[in-house]
């Protein structure tokens, strides 16, 4: 079968540094895929390049047999991949309601109310703070709005970029018990993390990055498996 997301030799970067030297990665539908790297690896770019935020120098990037490389943000997002970015990105001064109708600005308007109460039964603390203005939320419910507005999109692959960064241990343990619900509910799921521990639990398969290439791409025991693995890349 073919998968939902290929990425066949994809070399990018910014002005003349390359940062990216001829990634392959694919996402199947249904799947959960961990991209694992340190800061610096180029995971962030890659994110870039499939968001069609950042045009790749070389390479393709098809999903669901379609050309995006190089396709602009807006028909990456009507396509259904849509990223969840670090860092959050709420509107801090709109009220949560609020970022997650603009979750459904280009994609699946139709279905707005549907998606909103199903953002609702995921976090349903974010039911409680409906009115309330975003940027008053804790760093937590933050994160749970990003991936409640990301889903207002009803994506086909939701990439999820360091979700876990800031969180505390307890509210790490629940994103990723997400992740795994998601994928088990059929949704297909780049987890882009530094998390490696947690990330292996929850995916099918994993990539590992290192200074723009990949160096590792396989499942999840085979990665764990080898102590030379565990100890170049992952710091185990």
């Amino acid at each position: 079968m073919t998968p939902l997301l290929q990425v066949r030799g994809v070399r990018a970067g910014y002005g003349a540094v390359e940062v990216l030297r001829g990634i392959d990665l694919d996402v199947g539908e249904g799947e959960a895929v961990a991209l694992l790297g340190s800061n610096g690896a180029g995971k962030s770019t890659l994110n870039n390049v499939l968001s069609g935020l950042l045009p790749a120098w070389s390479g393709r990037v098809l999903f669901d047999g379609a050309e995006l490389t190089r396709t602009h943000y807006r028909e990456v997002v009507k396509a259904g991949l849509i990223q969840v970015p670090e860092g959050r990105r709420i509107f801090p001064n709109l009220t949560v309601l609020e970022n997650l109708e603009l979750g459904a600005f280009t994609r699946a308007r139709n279905r707005r109310a549907h998606n909103i109460e199903r953002s609702f039964e995921l976090f349903p603390r974010l039911r409680d703070r409906a009115r309330q203005v975003a940027g008053t939320l804790s760093g937590g419910e933050q994160q749970m709005l990003a991936i409640g507005r990301g889903l207002m999109a009803q994506p086909r692959l939701l990439v999820l970029d360091e979700p876990s960064l800031g969180l505390s241990p307890l509210l790490v343990e629940e994103l990723f018990a997400l992740v795994r619900r998601l994928r088990d509910g059929g949704l297909a799921v780049l987890l882009v993390e530094q998390n490696v521990g947690q990330s292996l639990e929850v995916v099918d398969r994993a990539y590992v990055l290192e200074d723009g290439a990949i160096r590792f791409a396989g499942v999840p025991s085979e990665l764990l498996g080898s102590d030379e693995l565990r100890r170049a890349y992952l710091g185990l």
